[in-house]
């Protein structure tokens, strides 16, 4: 069993699953799909999309709701992903820093 080699294939598998974690595009959704909102793999908010159900001036506060609960549920599916991504590479393994 050859060490340096195993831990020269993980650090490539880890730098390949970061290149797939940052080219994420995850979208999630509230209001039965009234708003959208897209993130990447960082988290950053990438496109927020509003019907026009979800617009009603009078009801600033539901539209506000609902905007959080969109960004909410993509951070939550960006999460999920990542973290199914890194059990990938480590097999399920907890290595701290990793997963």
């Amino acid at each position: 069993m050859n060490i340096q080699k195993m831990m020269k294939d993980f650090q490539r598998k880890q730098s390949k699953v970061q290149e797939e974690i940052e080219a994420l595009e995850i979208e999630g959704t509230a209001g039965g799909g009234a708003v959208t909102a897209r993130m990447n793999g960082r988290k950053d908010l990438t496109a927020l999309t509003l019907s026009h159900d979800a617009v009603t001036p009078d009801d600033l506060g539901l539209m506000q709701d609902l905007i959080l609960a969109a960004v909410n549920d993509a951070g939550r599916r960006v999460d999920a992903e990542v973290q199914r991504k890194m059990e990938g590479l480590t097999g399920g393994l907890k290595i701290p820093g990793l997963s």
